[in-house]
């Protein structure tokens, strides 16, 4: 579009509006986005960079969204198409189509991030995060056993300097690709505006994350195929838990702290009815903010992977490590070429064991 031509157009005047809340952004300057074509080639240039669009976007020879700009590259260029995600009048599926299909893409994958960031504990759980080139990967294997301890203490004239020993583990994990797809017919959509639409977008990057939640669970249950599960220590009674043995659990994990538990809802609703739950500072900060506060200053996180019988401690300062080989995608041709009937959401992610006395897991129920 001729960008002279284009502040003749209502798309201009949607700048005045916020896309997503409908607050007054003021003017943005949008000739360096005009300048941009965005179409399929452009989406093959940042996968060649292994970037997401809107990371494209950014770059110099593009459109870098300046100092206190209100809207970013991407946001740029759907005002620039008089695309409006929020307000009283947000643009349909239908007119989105209409007005820059090669724009849908990229929304769907932002919203779908914005999905998976409503379930923040992920990042609670993981201790690094690091894309890799081959789908094998070989985590570290650090020597953590007694006799050959690392520690800090003097030296004297021609003593052993302590080491600490890092190498690789046995066994390579394999990072498993995962999709999803998205089958919805372009009748149904057609009509709906991009503020429900994406209310969509949302669940499903939730739900994603909740399956990666669960992925951790099964690493620090099971391990990552390098004989490092964790480690299982029981109640003092079967078929009970009490503060005595969440304590019991804290003080197992030296020299790590124990800053997060996972458990079963069923597990959660006994910890949080303890006594020891109830003092007026944990209560407060449940019952005004719904925040799950333990008595023992960990962070609490609901996993209903995690058996009912199960209170997963762990330091996640050193615990598991994300790999990623192929971070979230969402395939763009058919999109682009509005056949929507089904648009495959894909990521290609594992979960490796870092060090594996950073989880602990207490059993309530044994023989």
């Amino acid at each position: 579009m001729d960008f002279h031509k284009f502040l003749q157009t209502a798309g201009a005047n949607a700048l005045q509006h916020d896309a997503d809340h409908g607050g007054s952004i003021g003017r943005v300057d949008l000739g360096c986005a005009a300048a941009v074509e965005v179409d399929r080639d452009l989406y093959l240039e940042a996968d060649a960079r292994g970037m997401s669009l809107s990371e494209l976007l950014e770059c110099d020879e593009f459109d870098p969204t300046p100092h206190g700009s209100p809207l970013d590259a991407f946001e740029r260029q759907l005002a620039l198409s008089g695309v409006q995600l929020g307000g009283k009048h947000p643009t349909t599926v239908e007119q989105f189509f209409q007005k820059a299909s090669s724009l849908m893409p990229e929304f769907m994958l932002r919203e779908i991030k914005k999905g998976q960031a409503m379930r923040p504990e992920l990042s609670r759980l993981v201790a690094n995060s690091t894309t890799v080139s081959s789908n094998r990967y070989t985590p570290f294997f650090i020597d953590t056993s007694t006799d050959t301890k690392f520690s800090l203490r003097p030296i004297g004239d021609g003593a052993e300097v302590p080491q600490l020993l890092v190498n690789e583990q046995t066994h390579a994990v394999n990072v498993t690709d995962y999709g999803l797809a998205l089958k919805a017919s372009y009748k149904a959509l057609r009509y709906r505006n991009t503020s429900q639409f994406r209310v969509v977008l949302w669940y499903i990057g939730f739900m994603m994350q909740s399956d990666k939640i669960g992925m951790v669970v099964d690493t620090i249950i099971n391990g990552d195929g390098n004989d490092n599960a964790a480690s299982v220590i029981n109640t003092d009674v079967s078929g009970t838990l009490d503060y005595d043995d969440l304590v019991k659990l804290w003080a197992s994990f030296s020299p790590f702290d124990m800053n997060t538990m996972i458990c079963h809802i069923d597990g959660l609703k006994t910890i949080l009815a303890l006594d020891e739950f109830k003092d007026p500072l944990a209560g407060y900060r449940f019952q005004s903010s719904g925040e799950l506060f333990s008595p023992l200053g960990a962070a609490l996180v609901r996993s209903d992977e995690v058996p009912t019988d199960y209170v997963i401690g762990l330091d996640n300062r050193f615990a598991i490590e994300e790999v990623v080989t192929q971070p979230l995608m969402v395939e763009y041709d058919k999109i682009i070429e509005q056949r929507f009937e089904e648009a495959v959401i894909s990521e290609s992610v594992t979960f490796a064991k870092v060090i594996k006395e950073a989880s602990v897991i207490l059993d309530s129920v044994y023989s």
